[in-house]
């Protein structure tokens, strides 16, 4: 019988593996990026720029740190490793060295950390335990409600537009009673 073990390592998510290339890739742009802004500033003022070169040499320590960091996330197996969620904010800072590839891969590494997936491969590796909410049970759906009748005025009330019919006017005779014969002759003068 062969004994087959399980390791929480096993599985490593895509988005892990996506954080960990673009977090390499991120910090050999940043190392040329600081490296070539830091020759840029010292030759380009005839060396009275080595007074910004601890300023301007920033991006190449980051790209440093980054080029550990990925390679602790794509090693076989993996080493435990957190989430360096201030690697990626140091990324977003780099666009002030005028970096905006490292911003986009800094804003990247922000959102891909904070997948549940993600969290949970964290967890496992760092031996954490990680609170996995239970499966909740369906829940029965209520019958729709029927909702009362609408009374609904007829078009005439309702619709200014409509005239209403006229009712026919009848005419008002001054004396009526003059022009109808009297019922009994004691009335009549003789």
């Amino acid at each position: 019988m062969s004994e087959s073990t399980y390791s929480p390592y096993d599985e490593n998510p895509g988005l892990v593996k996506t954080i960990g290339v673009m977090t390499l890739v991120n910090g050999i742009v940043n190392i040329f990026w600081g490296l070539g802004v830091t020759a840029a500033v010292v030759l380009g003022t005839f060396f009275i720029g080595l007074i910004c070169a601890p300023i301007t040499i920033l991006p190449t320590v980051l790209g440093v740190f980054e080029i550990i960091y990925a390679l602790k996330l794509l090693s076989n197996p993996p080493q435990p490793v957190k989430p360096s969620t201030s690697i990626a904010i140091l990324e977003i800072v780099c666009v002030l060295a005028g970096n905006v590839f490292s911003m986009i891969v800094g804003i990247l590494a922000l959102v891909f950390y904070n997948d549940e997936q993600v969290k949970n491969y964290f967890a496992r590796l760092n031996g954490i335990p990680y609170p996995v909410a239970p499966p909740a049970a369906p829940q029965p759906v209520p019958a729709p409600s029927v909702p009362p009748a609408v009374e609904t005025e007829s078009p005439q009330e309702t619709d200014p537009e409509v005239p209403e019919p006229e009712k026919p006017h009848q005419r008002k005779v001054a004396d009526e009673g003059l022009d109808s014969a009297p019922e009994n002759n004691s009335d009549l003068p003789a």
